[in-house]
């Protein structure tokens, strides 16, 4: 139990942690210092060195939270409620997560290699905005976690 909480921690530490940092911090200063096609470029580097942690800390999340909700909680039915609304609203951060990966991501890749800065700057403030549902998910699952169990 302690390995798959510490893991579990750990990846969610990753995936909003950086979500924090490159909404609060890194993007503000990539659009006041740099001109579009390079605050492109460097967006379309940063998410390709970030996306892997992202898969790896979804696989985690996963593994060790199903892990830990059968082995040690054994199943749903005894669950608390704010454990059912971590496991749903982390489920809709994935899936916002593969579809940024798939969708508007590919195409910041296709149109920075090209050099399409427009259709880059389209795809980049799509992943953006979903970026900025995710960390306040993120956010939300911390708070509801880390207090949920004092609720009740």
């Amino acid at each position: 139990m302690h390995i798959a909480i510490t893991l579990h921690l750990l990846a969610a530490v990753v995936w909003v942690g950086g979500m924090f940092f490159a909404w609060m911090a890194l993007r503000p200063v990539a659009a006041a210092l740099l001109e579009p096609p390079l605050r492109l470029l460097l967006w379309a580097q940063v998410l390709a060195r970030f996306f892997p942690w992202v898969w790896v800390a979804v696989i985690v999340l996963l593994a060790s939270g199903y892990w830990m909700l059968f082995r040690v909680f054994g199943g749903f039915h005894a669950l608390a409620l704010y454990v059912h609304l971590m496991q749903a609203i982390g489920i809709v951060m994935m899936v916002i997560f593969v579809h940024i990966y798939f969708e508007p991501f590919r195409h910041l890749k296709y149109a920075v290699a090209t050099g399409d800065w427009p259709a880059a700057g389209r795809a980049l403030a799509r992943i953006r905005r979903l970026i900025g549902v995710n960390l306040i998910l993120g956010l939300t699952v911390v708070a509801v976690t880390s207090g949920g169990r004092y609720l009740a």
